[in-house]
């Protein structure tokens, strides 16, 4: 099989298996607005922190894909995903708190995640407004400038974005307080990273999180009534849902549970790849008699 017989091969297996898993196995949850007068008092912090991010994160690729070089395909990635909190490149923004300090508000970063609402989001607005369009051009400066943590800071914060030009202005006395920082229990931050892992399997593009309780409570298509040879396929979901909501489920570990669901979900996705693989083969071997055939009639 040539390479272009491959590439058109691959295309339509993924083009098969996306079409015949439609549903998502989580929904978003909601999520609190920023709060976007408050851009303005920590913009200049948040384009600092954010330079340090880039600059940690390329350092810790590089380590990671070592002896090869960090292209700056990859670099530019990060730049892209560094800002939205949707992406484990964003998982920083977790960790911050703003808190009022007199006549400004300081980003004060914590030892652990907490649960995203309004200061969360707003940190993430404003990390977006600082990076803009600006992710090619930061991208293209470390990778050829390779520049230390004060140099990439400058550079994106003082001479790129202006950020840092000047000084915050002075916080309003009637400015109403935010949120208190609340850590996010650790069970619901591994099931999240989990779930999150799982948003470029194809079939499920437009996978979401669910919190624990709305697991327990859902039923994921329990009704579905389709042909024996794709019951295990379709009816995963439906398992896990099950399974979440079993008795026995109570007194064990839920972590466990949801690791077996993936993992029986995983093994499902494999399976159905493996099928649909088979089915476009043996349709691109008919496929090419059939044009060889229509070919030899032609000649004679």
């Amino acid at each position: 099989m040539g390479k272009m017989e491959q590439i058109m091969l691959l295309l339509i297996s993924v083009l098969l298996l996306s079409t015949a898993l439609p549903v998502s196995l989580c929904a978003q949850k909601p999520v609190a607005a920023p709060r976007k007068e408050d851009i303005p008092y920590i913009k200049c912090q948040v384009c600092e922190k954010l330079a340090s991010q880039l600059y940690q994160q390329v350092q810790s690729k590089q380590a990671q894909i070592s002896p090869k070089k960090i292209s700056e395909y990859q670099i530019i990635e990060i730049a892209e995903n560094v800002c939205n909190l949707k992406k484990e490149e964003a998982d920083w923004i977790l960790k911050i708190d703003i808190v009022e300090q007199g006549d400004k508000l300081e980003l004060v970063e914590q030892e652990a995640e907490g649960i995203c609402n309004t200061e969360c989001k707003t940190i993430e607005k404003t990390c977006q407004e600082v990076m803009g369009y600006s992710d090619t051009d930061v991208a293209e400066y470390i990778y050829t400038s390779k520049p230390d943590i004060e140099s990439l800071a400058n550079y994106l914060c003082k001479d790129l974005t202006k950020a840092c030009k000047t000084k915050p202005p002075p916080l309003p006395k009637d400015r109403t307080p935010g949120e208190p920082f609340v850590l996010k229990p650790t069970k619901e931050a591994e099931m999240e990273k989990m779930l999150r892992s799982m948003e470029g399997i194809p079939g499920a593009p437009s996978m979401k999180m669910y919190s624990r309780e709305e697991l327990m409570n859902k039923n994921f298509g329990e009704d579905a009534d389709d042909d024996d040879e794709d019951d295990d396929e379709d009816q995963f979901p439906s398992n896990l849902g099950k399974a979440l909501r079993n008795k026995d489920n109570k007194k064990g570990d839920w972590k466990q549970t949801i690791v077996k669901g993936m993992k029986d979900a995983g093994e499902t996705l494999k399976r159905h790849a493996t099928k649909v693989s088979f089915r476009v083969q043996k349709w691109w071997k008919g496929f090419k008699a059939a044009r060889s055939k229509a070919a030899g009639k032609v000649e004679l």
